[in-house]
């Protein structure tokens, strides 16, 4: 075949892989990348209650799933609250919340997503060939809104027919449309899921195709498709693609319940036995892809490579929204075609896994049938779903598994998927080749076959999408670009005790402040590679979250204060202190464990972390695969289990010697590595048993191969002979060695192997003669433990493996060692002859380890500071024993089965640099702190996938909702019933009032001017108001006068609840009366239209509406900050002309002074005097009129047409990219700056497009003026 036809037989991905250079993430319990991907490490459930930001469980949520208009589903994922700043993306305030949440959510994400591939503001690309596709189902908590506005017809036939006059009805259906965003320019393409590519490609000036694909749950990897077909053919040189579904509205869950599809409980568990259903959730995931040559010409860091994608239909079936295993099949198969290899060289796949027993069910079954062929191998290929822990995200699930596929290849981490008790029975799994992965875990390749992956999407509709994924591997070595975060040391010191206390307590009190997540990074970049004097005082510990450096450090001060003039102590929560470091420059001792240590899983966390420990697993299971053995990697990181039998046969499994002399060899020598890095060096190596092997290497002896070689080869060589019966066994004794020895010498084949310590022997021998003594000795009382082994080591009956490792010695080469190597046999270092080196290493196999006495000797020579480097802590404990009272310092680097390996690594380090080894952090990686300031002013909101809505129209709404006079209604209700519920308003909340001011879902908002934090909106008391609404519509008909006085009544009860609104106006006004003082001849205009404010005559007609709720007394509102607040409402008003009025009964004149009075004791300002009143004030003639003050009314004129607070307002800004205003908006500014100032020259719509910024507009008004003062002189 030649090589043009070999070529044209490749499939178009064969051809032109893609590549993954940046992504994005939002989902529940994950602001960004780094978090998702944190989270899915530490198995977080990001599963809770729905809260009342999307709606309100006492309205729709019933346990029944046949009740009518209700859902039983109430469990969700739910995304956090993000900062947005309008301003960087051009959009102005007022536009907001015409849009749905999946617009601007939708920009960040693509924004954080062309960053994390590099091109940020600095690095520029080509926009002409960039494209954007994603997947995106209907935004129909936006529609539902606007279309719910549109019932008034409706609700006007409802109440005329049940006898309302034309007055009433008309003030009903105005309050009742004004509790709904009003329609507005923006309302169209604010609910079309296709503007929110369009939005994007708009703000980052991009231009390839854009557009948004529904196919359902399966719409994030139908994106995909059209976004590789886009890079394929040439159209495009660089997509961004991925998902968004920010719908979990009462809608969404409706239409899940009445399906029904929803689980009972509170947890999601695909493919378990328990599995009863789904939960949704909310979240955004893009990817920037390119062809794979393209981004390695372009430098760009590859996450992984797209082999092939497949996608198929379900065809006719009994159902269209039924799962067709078959139609799954025919994507899954298209898809490896593509690839060109065979599904059975995965090692992970990540399912649609949605809970639902039968979709599961469905999956399994396909998924089964096309990775079974050909392929006897049995539970290889793990098998989760990330929807266990963010829930079902619609149409951005595709995206959620591809972004956690993708990591997880480029991390090489086997994620876990959580709340899987017990697989489910009908899958017969153990039988397949899947298994469930419910523990994080190293993922090392089989064999030389890279890492590969599949991902699988199905939607409504029969619609079936399945990715393969690849690891890229660099033709060039790349540094570390792990993602998440490793375990973080934080390092203090003080020239002394009390000025450390003093340091110590500082950083608490930061740490516990507004900016405690920035100096906790700061404190950890600063104790990575701290070097102190000796002669300074240190503490130190180590975290894995700013709650617990903050515990840990309050431990810490606790401590120094008890203890002021200690010289050292050691807190049991990991905290190091010493009053001065120790010299140990030629004291510092490395010893290697023998077998014995092993235990499943061993150092996996440091695993995850370390890719030394990885590339030593690799080595092995190489070599074992040569020789036709199973992978070392299996044995110590297998596969979960889900009962006590097969947990017990996988760690009989790694007991075996040929097993688990080389998973000791290959751990131990990856945390070597890994401690090396840190500036780690030794003065004397040593081992027990098979550690000495260890040793040898590390002082240089071996290299690294052959000590793999000879590690494989001696655990081989000390296994017991295959077919043969053990006979051989060991017995560790505790008590006076002199004694033990005498009964050992009645006993013909057995003999003391190992003296450990003082009053520890082990004795090896003949396993009937082993069980006699084990007999004997247990009763004289000494303590007996039978250790887990195959043979009698350090024996005669070992003589079996001398043969054959002593031609794996032969294989290898000898070096003559660079550290002195104390030898088990002669407790001396070893000979420097490279022939007498080797003879030793044999000889050691049959001969017993005098460990007491290597100990005593190193100690002789000056070794001071003991490190074991290894699984465990028993040469530790042995060397405490020997040492006794003697000066010394003996520190296991992996002590505990059960505690996080990476955390104890990071704890040793820190042990010995608080010791004065100069050593740096395991955590190399210096964090960055993100600096959230920029060059110009910001206005930061606090955004999820609620619908955005401004505090005006949260005052519109509350004015809509405030009661009517009571003539008009004839009170009939029980009023024992409304007094109840008025207490409730009355009682329990009033707290919660006081502590924040009520929102209107479903438009929760929640801005930060700038980035101070304001009151959260409570929505408790608010979200009663549509219980109150539904009742008056089911009912109404019946009695219209109950109803209204329960109407009435309530609206009472929010009396309250308007006049802490009032209170907390007060700020607001404050500013207002400040400006005015600057401003006199505006300030009195202003000061008259203030004096009717329109809720301040609101809250007159409450008193005298109610006397029993507007006579509550309040306690005063929160205290306000000692500095100013930038303010939110209301909004500034252009000069000399009067706000706009409310939606409310005509109000009636109140005077300013008293809200005055008000203000005065709550913040301390300077002295305001009120101007004398004047009937007229006249136009400021052109001279009058100087560059600062219309400077300023433009800028006010702009906060009031587009919502900015005129303190985030420069003049340099753009117009058009940066503030989002057009040429109609221009006009509009324009007309109202006229009216202000009469005299101003008029201007084109022509001269007004041609002006790009504020300063271009004043400049030129300025010029215009000067024209015309000529004229008139």
């Amino acid at each position: 075949m030649s090589a043009q036809s070999s070529t044209s037989s490749l499939t178009a991905l064969q051809k032109t892989p893609i590549a993954i250079i940046g992504m994005s993430a939002l989902f529940a319990k994950a602001k960004n990348l780094q978090e998702y991907w944190e989270n899915i490490l530490g198995k977080v459930n990001g599963i809770t209650e729905v809260p009342e930001s999307a709606w309100n469980l006492e309205d729709y949520y019933d346990p029944d799933p046949k009740a009518p208009d209700k859902t039983y589903g109430k469990w969700g994922g739910f995304l956090p609250k993000i900062d947005f700043d309008p301003l960087e993306f051009g959009l102005p305030p007022d536009t907001l919340e015409a849009l749905d949440s999946a617009h601007l959510l939708g920009l960040v994400m693509a924004k954080q997503a062309l960053e994390d591939a590099g091109y940020n503001q600095g690095k520029e690309f080509n926009r002409e060939t960039t494209g954007v596709i994603l997947g995106g189902s209907g935004l129909w908590k936006s529609i539902t809104p606007l279309t719910s506005r549109l019932q008034y017809p409706l609700w006007k036939k409802i109440c005329q027919k049940s006898g309302l006059s034309q007055e009433q009805t008309d003030k009903i259906i105005e309050n009742m449309k004004a509790a709904y965003v009003p329609w507005q320019e923006n309302s169209f393409p604010g609910m079309l899921p296709n503007v929110v590519a369009g939005r994007i490609t708009n703000r980052f000036d991009l231009g390839g195709t854009n557009c948004v694909v529904d196919a359902a749950c399966a719409s994030s990897l139908s994106a995909l498709k059209m976004a590789i077909s886009e890079l394929i053919e040439g159209r495009c040189d660089m997509m961004l693609t991925g998902g968004f579904d920010t719908d979990n509205s009462i809608l969404n869950y409706m239409c899940f319940s009445k399906t029904p599809a929803f689980s009972k409980k509170d947890c999601l568990n695909p493919f378990d036995a328990t599995s009863d259903g789904m939960m949704v959730g909310e979240g955004l995931g893009m990817l920037v892809i390119k062809r794979l040559e393209d981004a390695e010409r372009d430098g760009n860091r590859i996450y992984a490579v797209i082999k092939g994608i497949g996608t198929a239909s379900d065809g006719r079936f009994k159902s269209i929204y039924a799962p067709r295993p078959e139609g799954q099949v025919r994507a899954l198969r298209r898809a490896y075609q593509e690839a060109g290899f065979s599904p059975a060289t995965l090692g992970l796949v990540e399912a649609h896994g949605t809970g639902t027993p039968a979709g599961d069910f469905c999956e399994f079954t396909a998924l089964n049938e096309v990775f079974s062929e050909n392929n006897p191998e049995k539970q290889t290929i793990a098998l989760g779903s990330v929807k266990s822990q963010i829930g079902h995200t619609k149409a951005a699930a595709g995206a959620a598994s591809l972004i956690k596929t993708t990591l997880a290849l480029h991390h090489k981490i086997l994620p876990a998927t959580i709340n899987i008790t017990e697989p489910n029975p009908k899958f017969k799994i153990e039988d397949s080749p899947f298994y469930l992965n419910t523990e994080t875990r190293p993922w090392l390749p089989k064999g030389e076959t890279p890492r590969r992956a599949g991902v699988s999407s199905f939607g409504f509709g029969g619609t079936d999408y399945h990715v393969v994924l690849e690891e890229y591997t660099p033709k060039l070595p790349q540094g570390e670009n792990r993602i998440h975060h490793r375990p973080q040391s934080i390092l203090l010191w003080g020239q002394n005790p009390e000025e450390l206390r003093q340091t110590c307590q500082k950083a608490l009190e930061q740490l516990q402040s507004l900016q405690g997540s920035q100096v906790y990074i700061e404190l950890q970049n600063q104790s990575k590679s701290a070097q102190l004097p000796l002669k300074v005082a240190r503490v130190g510990f180590v975290a894995t979250s700013l709650a617990e450096a903050i515990k840990l450090l309050q431990a810490a001060v606790k401590q120094l204060q008890k203890q002021p003039q200690a010289e050292a102590w050691e807190h049991p929560q990991g905290i190091y202190y010493r009053k001065t470091g120790l010299l140990l420059e030629g004291k510092v001792v490395a010893l290697f464990p023998g077998q014995g240590s092993q235990y499943l899983n061993m150092g996996r966390e440091i695993a995850l972390n370390c890719p030394e420990i990885e590339t030593a697993y690799q080595k092995l299971d190489t070599l074992r695969a040569k020789a036709g053995l199973t992978p070392l990697s299996a044995g110590v990181f297998p596969i979960p289990t889900f009962n006590e039998v097969d947990e017990k046969r996988q760690t009989s499994l790694l007991q075996r010697t040929e097993n688990a002399q080389p998973a000791i060899g290959a751990f131990s020598v990856g945390l070597y590595k890994t401690l090396q890095k840190t500036g780690f060096k030794p003065n004397f190596v040593a081992g027990h048993s098979f550690g000495e092997l260890t040793a040898l290497w590390a002082a240089g002896v071996f290299t690294d191969d052959d000590y793999y070689y000879l590690i494989q080869a001696r655990g081989q060589a000390m296994a017991a002979p295959k077919g043969a019966t053990p006979q051989g066994a060991m017995l560790a004794v505790t008590g006076k060695v002199s004694q033990i020895a005498q009964w050992v010498e009645g006993m013909a084949n057995v003999q003391i192997a190992n003296y450990n310590a003082p009053e520890q022997v082990v004795l090896s021998g003949l396993a009937s003669e082993i069980a006699t003594i084990e007999k004997i000795l247990s009763s004289q009382g000494y303590q007996v433990t039978p250790l887990p082994v195959s043979a009698a080591f350090h024996t005669s009956l070992v003589r079996h493996a001398s043969q054959p490792f002593g031609k794996a010695l032969d294989q290898v080469t000898f070096h003559a060692p660079q550290l002195p190597v104390y030898a088990n046999v002669t407790a001396a270092p070893y000979p420097k002859d490279l022939s007498g080196m080797r003879q030793l290493l044999e000889a050691q196999l049959l001969n017993s380890v005098q460990f007491v006495q290597q100990i005593e000797n190193i100690y002789a020579q000056g070794g001071y500071c003991f490190v074991e480097i290894g699984p465990r802590q028993i040469l530790t404990n042995l060397v405490k024993q020997i040492l006794g009272d003697r000066p010394h310092l003996a520190i296991a680097l992996n002590p505990s089965r059960q505690k996080d390996s990476d955390v104890q690594l990071s704890q040793g380090v820190m042990q010995l640099r608080v010791l004065g080894l100069p050593l740096n952090d395991p955590e190399n990686a210096a964090l960055t702190v993100k600096n959230s300031s920029s060059k110009r002013k910001g206005m930061i909101l606090k955004l999820n996938a609620t619908n955005y809505i401004s505090d005006k129209t949260k005052a519109l709404i509350g004015a809509a909702l405030q009661p009517d006079s009571p003539a008009e209604i004839e009170p009939s209700v029980d009023s024992q019933t409304v007094e109840s519920k008025c207490e409730e308003v009355k009682g329990s909340e009033n707290e919660e009032i006081l502590a924040s001011i009520p929102s209107v879902n479903p438009y929760p908002s929640d801005s930060q001017p700038l980035s101070e934090e304001i009151p959260t909106l409570n929505l408790s008391i608010v979200s009663r108001d549509q219980t109150v609404t539904m009742t008056m519509n089911n009912a109404i008909s019946n009695n219209i006068n109950p109803l209204l006085q329960a109407f009435y009544q309530y609206q009472q009860s929010l009396a309250k609840v308007h006049e802490e609104y009032i209170k907390h106006q007060s700020q607001s006004f404050q500013s207002v009366l400040q400006l005015l003082k600057q401003k006199e001849m505006t300030a009195v205009a202003q000061i008259d239209e203030l004096s009717t404010p329109a809720a301040a005559s609101e809250n007159s007609k409450f008193d005298r509406q109610n006397s029993e709720v507007s006579s509550v007394s309040f306690p005063d509102p929160t205290p306000f900050k000692s500095e100013p607040q930038p303010l939110r409402t209301p909004e500034p008003q252009p000069l000399n002309t009067a706000p706009q009025p409310l939606p409310t009964p005509e109000p009636e004149p109140v005077h300013i002074s008293p809200i005055v009075n008000y203000l005065e004791p709550r913040q301390p300002i300077a002295a305001i005097s009120t101007p004398e009143p004047v009937s007229e004030v006249s136009e400021p003639s052109l001279d009058s009129i100087q560059d600062d003050a219309l400077s300023q009314a433009l800028l006010e004129v702009v906060s009031e047409k587009t919502g900015y607070p005129t303190e985030m307002l420069e003049l340099e800004m753009d117009l058009e990219a940066d503030l989002g205003i057009d040429s109609i908006k221009r006009v509009e500014i324009m007309g109202s700056l006229q009216e202000a100032f009469s005299g101003l020259p008029k201007l084109s719509p022509e001269a007004l497009a041609e002006k790009r910024t504020l300063a271009h507009i004043v400049q030129y008004l300025r010029e215009k003026m000067m024209v015309t003062e000529k004229k008139i002189a």
